[in-house]
């Protein structure tokens, strides 16, 4: 049986910047929407196959914003054979006084805790759920507000951790994750956060939008 086309984008973004290698150990943030659940859904499915030779585990943080997965998603985790583990981060307690919550804050947050536990247990790479547009509204968001080229790289190496950070849908346009949940039935049990109505990466994606 043919692969998803989504699980072939991945394939060849996994090829070409070397994101799984032997023996590795790799946390993947399960943030609950659907782009790390395709994600999951893809580690899950390329951990059956015969050459498989590295291991992963998903990690939810949950917070005051972001709360526990929802029972029908690990219900559906748990038919890939995926028990994700779950933290809890008090993201709204770490705001310094005179600052307001934003989606940097939290991602900031929820990511350094991705980080400690993942050196903390062992793994040495962490799988993010960031697409294709994600990428480039990134890279439209730092041209225009802090003039300068820069984005997401699908693959970096902390120079003081011993842990990289993969993003296996680097190739994947959003659209194409939305089919893919759609057409495997679990677009309507993930989620995403309210407080992205207050994000400068809402502006970003219309402006991508106008653009292309």
């Amino acid at each position: 049986m043919p692969q998803p086309l989504i699980f072939r984008m991945i394939d060849k973004a996994v090829y070409d910047y070397n994101m799984i290698e032997k023996n590795d150990r790799i946390l993947v943030g399960a943030s609950g929407g659907k782009d790390s659940t395709a994600l999951i859904e893809y580690f899950a499915n390329r951990a059956k196959r015969p050459d498989c030779d590295f291991e992963f585990k998903a990690l939810h943080i949950s917070t005051e914003i972001t709360k526990p997965l929802d029972s029908e998603l690990e219900r559906l985790f748990a038919s890939w054979g995926v028990k994700p583990e779950e933290k809890y981060v008090d993201v709204l307690g770490r705001i310094k006084e005179g600052h307001k919550m934003n989606c940097w804050w939290c991602s900031t947050q929820r990511r350094t805790e991705l980080l400690n536990y993942a050196i903390e247990n062992g793994f040495n790479k962490i799988a993010l759920g960031h697409h294709l547009d994600d990428i480039l509204e990134t890279l439209l968001m730092n041209a225009v507000e802090h003039g300068n080229l820069a984005t997401m790289p699908p693959r970096l190496k902390y120079k003081k951790f011993p842990v990289s950070i993969i993003r296996p849908l680097c190739y994947v346009p959003v659209a194409r994750i939305k089919e893919h949940a759609e057409n495997s039935g679990y677009a309507s049990v993930t989620c995403t956060c309210t407080y992205q109505a207050n994000s400068g990466r809402k502006d970003a994606r219309k402006k991508l939008d106008v653009l292309t």
